[in-house]
C-alpha cells in the first residue's frame, strides 16, 4: 500500500532523534588522535599523575586483600569473604560522605594546586600505611584504607572537571578513553605489583618481610606521583567566588539538584553508578572466587583481576574509533548487553567448586574452564569500557561549566552509594547461602533490568544504538557537509526519501537531536507508538485524511523550532519507487512562513534498491539488491528563510544527487 503525505510531504516508518553532543563544524584534525594527547603538556602530566594514583590505590588494596585472604586473617570475627567486602566498602564510603565538599573545592580553587596538595596527602598516608603493615596492625590498615578513600574523594571532581577545561570538544571521547584505559592499566600493574609484593618469591629473595616490601612500594609510587603533579599546567578556577558550604548533607542535596537540572546528565550519572555497582560486585569476589571455586592461588587471583582491567582498557580505547571522535551514546546499550551476556556465561563456565588445584597461570589456563573464565572477564571489562566512556564524555559536555566539578562530585556520591550497596548486597546474598557463581548470575539479571529501566527513561540511548548499528554494520556511511548543521538553534532539514531507513541514517549522522515527522498511521502502530512518543516524533496526516492531525502537526513543528530544535521532513510525500526525486510539496513554505528559520538541504544516495526501499510496483524491498552499500549523506549550506521555496529546495537536493539516477 502506497502512503502519501500531502501537506508536509513526509512519510517514514522509523523515526528517532540523536544526541546533541558535539558542535559540528569543529574540524577533526589528524592530530586529534587520542594518543597524540600523551605528548602534550596539557594532558600528559595529568595523565601520569592520575595513573600513579590509581596504581598506588590498587597496589595497596590488592596487597591487603591477598594478605587477608591467603593468610587466614580474621579481624573483629570477620573471615576473608566478609573482610574483602568490608575493605571495599570502607574505601568507597568517603566518596559518599565528602564528595560534596570536594566538588566545591574543585570549582573554587585552581586545579593544579589542588592536585599537588592531594598528592602530598597521599605521601603522608603511604608512610602511615607502611608503619601499619610492618606492625601487622590489620585493624589500623582498614582505617588507612578509609583515609585513602578520603584522599581519592578529593581528587575525583578535579580529575574529570580538568579534562573539559584543557581539551576541545572533539577530544573529550579520546581524553576520557585514555584516562579510563590508563586507570585500568594502572589497576593491572597495581594488581600485579601488589600480588608480587605480598608473594613469597621476591620478599624471600630480598630477605625482607612482605609487609615491608609492600609499604616501601607504596611510598615510592606516591613520591613519583607528586613529582609528576608539579608539571600539570595552571587550570583556572571556574567559580572563585563560591562560598564553601561545610554542611555536607545540605550541600550533597544541592549538588544532586545541579546534576538533575539536565535530565540526560543525571541519567548518565545513574548509568555510570550502576556500572560501578556491577563492576565492584563482580571484582570484589574474585579473590574468594579464585580460592573457593577455582581452587587457585594468589597468582591466579591477580591474573583474573588483570583480565577485567585489560578488557576495560581495550574497550575504552576502541570507543574513539567506534564513535568517530564523537560522543556516541549508541555504545552504551551495546556495552550493557555485553555486560549481562558474559556475566551469565561466567556463571556457566564454572558453576561448582573445582577439586583440582590450579597453582599457576599455566595450570589454570589448561583447566577445562580456565580460558573461558579469563575470556569472560576480559569481555566484561571491554563492554564496560564501551558503556562508561561515552557517559563520562556526555556529562562533561552537557553540564554547566561553572558547576561541573560539583556535578562530578554528585556522580561520585551516587557511585559510592551504589558501590557500598554492592558490597552489602554481596555480603547478604553470600551469607544467605548463594555461591559466588550464583551471585554473578544475579548481578547479570539485575544489570539487564536496570538497563531496560534507564533506556526506557531516556530512549535516546536505544535510538542511538539502533542508528549506530545501522550506520556501522548495515551500511558504510559517508557523511559530508556536517558543518552546515547549525551548532545550536532551530533549523529544518529537508531530504529526499528513499527508504524506511532514511531517518535512522540521518539521525545517526547528525549528533544534534532531530524531531522526525511521520505518517500518523505508522505513528499509531501498537508497541511502536510508545517508542515514537518517547522520542518526540510528530505524526502528520493529509488534509483530506484528518485536518486536526495535520493542524496539530504544524503546531508541534512550530513548538519544536521555538524550543531551538531541529525538525526533519521529507517533502516528496512518499518513498520513491524508481530512485528519482519527486516534486517537493509546499508544506515547508508554510512552516518557514510561520517560523523563519534556516533550512538545510540534505540528500541520501545509493539507498534505492536497498533494505526497506520500494520496488516500482510499490511493494517494500525486503531482499536488497546491494548489501553493505557505501551511502553518501550530504548536507548543503543553509538556505535563509527569505529564500525558501519548495522548488528551490528540490533543485538543491537534485543537484546534490547529480550522480544518482
Amino acid at each position: 500500500m502506497e502512503v502519501r503525505v500531502r501537506s508536509f510531504g513526509m512519510k517514514s516508518g522509523v523515526s528517532r532523534y540523536s544526541s546533541g553532543c558535539l558542535p559540528y563544524g569543529y574540524p577533526l584534525l589528524p592530530e586529534s588522535n587520542q594518543f597524540s594527547l600523551l605528548g602534550q603538556r596539557r594532558f600528559a602530566p595529568f595523565f601520569a599523575t592520575q595513573f600513579l594514583g590509581a596504581l598506588n590505590d590498587n597496589i595497596f588494596r590488592n596487597g591487603l586483600v591477598i594478605l587477608i585472604t591467603f593468610q587466614g586473617v580474621v579481624v573483629a570475627g570477620m573471615d576473608h569473604n566478609q573482610l574483602a567486602n568490608v575493605a571495599a566498602g570502607l574505601f568507597i564510603l568517603p566518596f559518599f560522605l565528602f564528595s560534596a565538599t570536594a566538588g566545591q573545592f574543585a570549582d573554587k580553587y585552581e586545579k593544579s594546586m589542588l592536585i599537588r596538595r592531594v598528592k602530598t596527602l597521599e605521601i603522608v598516608l603511604m608512610l602511615l600505611a607502611g608503619v601499619t603493615l610492618i606492625t601487622e596492625s590489620y585493624s589500623l590498615l582498614l582505617l588507612v584504607l578509609f583515609l585513602m578513600g578520603c584522599q581519592s574523594t578529593m581528587f575525583g571532581p578535579v580529575k574529570y572537571a580538568y579534562l573539559p577545561q584543557q581539551l576541545a570538544d572533539h577530544e573529550l571521547v579520546g581524553g576520557n578513553a585514555l584516562v579510563e584505559s590508563g586507570t585500568y592499566i594502572a589497576i593491572i600493574l597495581g594488581l600485579i605489583a601488589g600480588g608480587i609484593a605480598v608473594g613469597d618469591d621476591l620478599a624471600g629473595g630480598l630477605q625482607i618481610s612482605k609487609q615491608t616490601l609492600l609499604g616501601a612500594s607504596l611510598i615510592l609510587v606516591a613520591v613519583v606521583g607528586y613529582l609528576t603533579s608539579r608539571q600539570i599546567p595552571t587550570t583556572r578556577a571556574v567559580d572563585p567566588e563560591l562560598k564553601i558550604n561545610w554542611n555536607a548533607w545540605k550541600e550533597t542535596w544541592r549538588i544532586v539538584q545541579f546534576a538533575r537540572a539536565e535530565r540526560s546528565v543525571f541519567l548518565s550519572i545513574l548509568g555510570i553508578s550502576w556500572f560501578w555497582f556491577f563492576g565492584s560486585a563482580m571484582t570484589i569476589q574474585i579473590p574468594a572466587y579464585t580460592l573457593d571455586i577455582l581452587n587457585g592461588n594468589e597468582t591466579v587471583t591477580t591474573f583474573l583481576l588483570a583480565a577485567f582491567a585489560v578488557g576495560v582498557g581495550i574497550g575504552s580505547l576502541l570507543c574513539e574509533r567506534l564513535s568517530g571522535h564523537r560522543i556516541e551514546l549508541g555504545l552504551v546499550p551495546f556495552g550493557s548487553i555485553g555486560l549481562s551476556l558474559f556475566a551469565v556465561d561466567l556463571y556457566f563456565a564454572q558453576p561448582e567448586a573445582r577439586n583440582i588445584a590450579a597453582d599457576s597461570i599455566a595450570a589454570f589456563i589448561s583447566s577445562p574452564a580456565g580460558l573461558r573464565v579469563w575470556i569472560d572477564l576480559v569481555l566484561i571489562g571491554a563492554f564496560g569500557g564501551f558503556y562508561s566512556v561515552p557517559l563520562y564524555a556526555l556529562i562533561q559536555k552537557r553540564s554547566a561549566r561553572q558547576h561541573l566539578s560539583r556535578i562530578i562530585a554528585a556522580n561520585n556520591i551516587i557511585n559510592s552509594l551504589l558501590m557500598v550497596s554492592a558490597a552489602i548486597m554481596s555480603m547478604v546474598l553470600l551469607k544467605s547461602g548463594l555461591s559466588i557463581p550464583e551471585l554473578f548470575l544475579v548481578i547479570a539479571a539485575l544489570n539487564a533490568l536496570v538497563a531496560m529501566y534507564i533506556f526506557t527513561l531516556l530512549p535516546e540511548f536505544l535510538m542511538r544504538f539502533l542508528a549506530w548499528l545501522v550506520i556501522t554494520i548495515i551500511y558504510r556511511i559517508r557523511p559530508g557537509g556536517l558543518e552546515n548543521i547549525p551548532h545550536k538553534g532551530p533549523a529544518v532539514v529537508v531530504c529526499n526519501h528513499v527508504s524506511y531507513m532514511d531517518p535512522i541514517i540521518l539521525a545517526g549522522s547528525v549528533r544534534r537531536p532531530m524531531r522526525f515527522v511521520m505518517w500518523y498511521k505508522i505513528f499509531q502502530m501498537p508497541f511502536l507508538n510508545f517508542i515514537f512518543r518517547t522520542m518526540k516524533a510528530i505524526p502528520i496526516a493529509g488534509a483530506r485524511e484528518d485536518q486536526k492531525i495535520m493542524d496539530d502537526a504544524f503546531e508541534k513543528v512550530d513548538a519544536e523550532l521555538a524550543a531551538g530544535n531541529i525538525v526533519c521532513i521529507f517533502p516528496e510525500g512518499a518513498i520513491t519507487r524508481d530512485g528519482k526525486i519527486a516534486r517537493f510539496r509546499p508544506g515547508i513554505e508554510k512552516i518557514i512562513a510561520r517560523r523563519p528559520v534556516p533550512v538545510v538541504p540534505a540528500s541520501l544516495g545509493r539507498l534505492w534498491g536497498g533494505w526497506l526501499s520500494r520496488r516500482p510496483d510499490g511493494n517494500l524491498r525486503v531482499i536488497p539488491r546491494r548489501l553493505f552499500a557505501r551511502v553518501p549523506v550530504s548536507f548543503g549550506e543553509p538556505v535563509p528563510p527569505s529564500d525558501v521555496t519548495a522548488a528551490r529546495l528540490e533543485l538543491l537536493v537534485r543537484t546534490m544527487r547529480a550522480d544518482e539516477p
